[in-house]
């Protein structure tokens, strides 16, 4: 008996191990991006400062009053969504990418925390996710109604247990109709769950993969617009629900 429960023991031990080493040494090797767009938009400019840290922060000369979260994707390098970033920046709004570990949001969903401790300048907080990036933030959105008062879906959708159909923040789904990973069906599924009046906006011949600067992905659509075209129409769609925050503040 003793022995079966050494040699258990010995499995155990050696699996755990295993799936520990498998975390460490997979998610580098499947996370995607950034793209050299992305790399470019990494830079500061007279309008924009760039601080490549954790996390990535955009400010705007001046300083901003707003602020919005962003959540990658899964296995998606958060630089790929640098060029979204410094644009909103340039609209005047304060912007952080945050990494998450392992390259998963759902192992770093409150992760928003420490950002919005160390910005107490910012008054009015918005979140954005991409994919399960974006899952996670309506997830954080749920449960931060105080703090967060807008809410950018970039291919995303709450989860069925996440209910904000009387949340009272701003709320955007953007989505794209060729999108191969995160289908029209199911945003329309997720409307009982979002407030009677998010804006739903829909990217005629969008993917899922152009809603960042990583490059193709694996199950997705070819896009029939260009990733800068579907750039302009997510940025445009969360730089309003900012806008709006602002407006009622």
């Amino acid at each position: 008996m003793r022995r079966a429960l050494t040699i258990s023991g010995i499995f155990i031990g050696a699996l755990a191990a295993l799936t520990l080493l498998a975390m460490v040494i997979l998610p580098p090797l499947l996370t995607k991006g950034p793209m050299p767009e992305a790399l470019v938009a990494m830079e500061s400019t007279s309008t924009v400062t760039v601080e490549d840290g954790r996390p990535i922060t955009f400010t705007p000369t001046g300083g901003a009053a707003s602020g919005l979260i962003i959540y990658p994707g899964g296995f998606v390098e958060p630089r790929s969504y640098a060029p979204a970033a410094h644009a909103l920046a340039d609209e005047g709004i304060f912007v952080a990418i945050v990494p998450m570990p392992f390259s998963l949001a759902v192992l770093g969903s409150s992760r928003a925390d420490g950002v919005i401790e160390d910005h107490p300048e910012i008054t009015d907080w918005a979140i954005a996710g991409h994919s399960i990036g974006g899952v996670m933030a309506a997830r954080y959105a749920a449960g931060h109604p105080e703090t967060i008062r807008g809410l950018a879906l970039w291919a995303a959708y709450p989860e069925a247990d996440v209910d904000l159909s009387s949340w009272t923040g701003t709320t955007t789904s953007v989505f794209g109709t060729l999108d191969g990973l995160t289908s029209v069906e199911d945003i329309e599924d997720s409307r009982a769950r979002l407030p009677s009046d998010t804006s739903f906006v829909p990217i005629e011949g969008g993917n899922h993969a152009y809603f960042g600067w990583y490059g193709d992905q694996r199950g997705d659509n070819e896009a029939t617009i260009t990733r800068l075209d579907q750039q302009s129409i997510t940025v445009d769609a969360t730089a309003r629900v900012i806008g709006m925050l602002a407006g009622a503040g």
